[in-house]
């Protein structure tokens, strides 16, 4: 299928964005990421929600670039730790911490937490904008698990090779990318917020703003 419309992924997170791109490209989209524009703002991630933080990206992109923009934010949710480590999943270890420092902070903030005990979910939330800053589209969904008690697996990013899906017996970083884009909770979100792309599509409203 030839692409028809451009979105910008509002991210600077090579996985995330490739992750993305192939649940979208097969249907009409041509797809940018912030990598691909000189000068980009940086977005101040200060809100109460996921919901919040991909509002502000969404919104504050679009206006800048002069493009529709699909902001995300996601991350982990650990019953045992009251909800964290939440919004603040990718500085869980502090400012610019890796994936591993972020692992080794929860694995640390559970300690001896028992398997029964260590029950978690990822969220993701999706704000499409348009050029002027106007919420279009948004979606939300979750991925249930648990969190192990050590590492396992080299595939995907975040939490993944703590996170595993129980009815797997399988950490997102053991399963791979394919059954990842099934399950995940970009991958429910994405299939909750696609019909809303395809319906704006569809109505023809799906254009930059003039100069």
């Amino acid at each position: 299928m030839t692409p028809q419309h451009t979105l910008v992924l509002g991210t600077q997170n090579r996985k995330k964005g490739a992750e993305l791109a192939a649940l979208l490209i097969p249907h009409g989209f041509e797809l940018l990421t912030l990598a691909e524009f000189d000068d980009v703002v940086t977005v101040v991630e200060d809100g109460d929600s996921f919901a919040a933080n991909a509002t502000l990206k969404a919104t504050q992109h679009a206006i800048h670039l002069n493009h529709w923009v699909l902001g995300e934010d996601s991350g982990i949710v650990v019953d045992a730790l009251n909800g964290g480590p939440g919004i603040y999943s990718a500085r869980f270890a502090g400012e610019n911490a890796t994936d591993g420092e972020n692992n080794r902070c929860l694995l640390r903030k559970l300690g001896s937490t028992e398997w029964e005990q260590r029950t978690a979910h990822y969220v993701c939330h999706m704000t499409v904008a348009d050029a002027e800053g106007r919420i279009r589209a948004e979606s939300e969904a979750k991925c249930h698990g648990r969190i192990r008690a050590e590492t396992a697996g080299s595939g995907g990013f975040g939490y993944d090779p703590l996170f595993e899906v129980v009815e797997y017996h399988r950490t997102f970083g053991q399963l791979g990318d394919m059954v990842k884009t099934v399950l995940s909770h970009r991958s429910r979100a994405m299939g909750l917020l696609l019909p809303q792309l395809l319906q704006l599509q569809r109505r023809g409203i799906w254009k930059r703003r003039d100069p």
